[in-house]
């Protein structure tokens, strides 16, 4: 079983900050996030993602909400990545990035970054936003106001499946970024004074709906060939959320509420998995539930209640809220395994609290049991996960397959 955790401020619960555990002072500092994902290292997890967002946080969900009494405001989830990157050695740390508003070429170069800095663990989360208000920060487009009740009315099935293809597009220039330097184009040979083969740097021609990217690169390519591509989607009446899942990314994350619907979802993501001819490739799916847990099934109702209390109404969640002891997350969690899921991304109610309940408490019963690792066996992401490091599109022995974007660079 392969597990990760979403790391959100204080926690994803909105009064979380006000638990005595909570760190509201440090929640801007770069020992706050070490602490946390150090943490996640200690209990042998694959891979911490990290929030992040053009807006700032709210109750609503499609525009800001005035409230004073919840954490807002955060710092960046690529540098956070990048900053934590040399105090960790084994975990993953993969942020996220919103593609609606952000280039591939600037996404592509600071992922391909942190993956240089952390020796081959980075990925990215990437998601798309619909809001109008984050689109106002760069006056390049407008969306129209919604309400979470005008989700399926045909104009914004028709937005959100343009920018649910949007991203597909995204990630796919921002991967021919990732290999338009070859391997061994570096040659940093002094004594013939050659640092680089420019006949081993590709142009990229990328032309989408929304943006054209020449390319090449101007980071060499990363030391994961590619780094992982992640993102979470959920159930829609045309399936774009599954589409760019099956499409586009490395890890899915989803959100089933019993095993029936998690057997559900994977045969739909798998089916579009297969459909844009990837049945080849490794896509792995991850189950994400939010978790309080506690030594007391008791105990941990009670403190989701003081929470909702403290917060002026209960808590809600796109995914499954867990409440419980360790051993009994274990049992969910195995049982949600038979559906197919390679692994479960669980957000911590409280950080203070539930990510040690999960790394010292869920880690050495599900090793008890024989279902997670007893150390880390690989030093990359691509390695926890079980999956090879890609050729690059642009070698020689694929130029035969390549379509438009492999033409190299004229050597100066």
């Amino acid at each position: 079983m392969h597990l990760a955790v979403a790391l959100d401020g204080a926690g994803w619960h909105p009064a979380a900050w006000r638990e005595p555990v909570a760190r509201p002072r440090d929640l801007l500092t770069a020992s706050y996030w070490t602490d946390l994902i150090t943490e996640a290292e200690r209990g042998l997890l694959d891979f911490v993602t990290i929030e992040d967002a053009l807006g700032l946080q709210s109750s609503h969900f499609t525009e800001p909400d005035g409230r004073t009494d919840q954490v807002r405001g955060r710092l960046d989830a690529v540098l956070i990545a990048a900053r934590v990157a040399p105090l960790t050695s084994h975990i993953g740390l993969v942020p996220t990035v919103v593609a609606t508003h952000t280039e591939p070429f600037h996404i592509s170069k600071a992922i391909a970054t942190l993956d240089y800095v952390s020796t081959g663990r980075a990925g990215v989360r990437v998601q798309v936003s619909a809001r109008g208000y984050e689109a106002a920060h760069f006056g390049r487009r407008t969306f129209p106001r919604f309400r979470i009740e005008d989700l399926d009315s045909p104009a914004l099935r028709e937005l959100t499946d343009d920018l649910f293809d949007e991203a597909a597009d995204h990630v796919e220039a921002v991967r021919r970024l990732w290999d338009s330097w070859e391997d061994d184009a570096e040659i940093r040979d002094v004594a013939t004074g050659r640092f680089v083969d420019r006949d081993k740097l590709h142009y990229i021609d990328f032309e989408g709906k929304h943006f054209s990217v020449k390319g090449p690169s101007i980071t060499p390519r990363p030391p994961q060939g590619q780094p992982l591509v992640s993102a979470l989607g959920h159930e829609t009446a045309t399936g774009a959320p599954f589409r760019l899942l099956g499409r586009s990314t490395d890890i899915g994350y989803v959100t089933p509420h019993d095993v029936e619907q998690a057997r559900a979802i994977v045969a739909t993501v798998r089916s579009e998995h297969h459909a844009a001819g990837r049945a080849d490739e490794p896509l792995h799916l991850f189950g994400d539930l939010v978790v309080f847990l506690d030594d007391d099934p008791a105990t941990a109702a009670a403190r989701r209640e003081r929470l909702d209390s403290l917060a002026g109404y209960p808590y809600t969640s796109d995914a499954r809220i867990f409440t419980g002891t360790p051993a009994q997350l274990a049992d969910l969690l195995q049982e949600l395994q038979s559906s197919g899921l390679s692994g479960f991304r669980l957000r911590p109610a409280v950080v203070g609290h539930d990510l040690p309940a999960i790394t010292q408490g869920l880690v050495p019963e599900l090793q008890r049991r024989g279902a997670f690792r007893q150390s880390y066996e690989a030093d990359t992401l691509r390695g926890l996960l079980g999956l090879s490091r890609p050729a690059n599109r642009y070698s020689p022995r694929l130029s035969a397959s390549l379509e438009p974007g492999g033409t190299p660079i004229a050597t100066a």
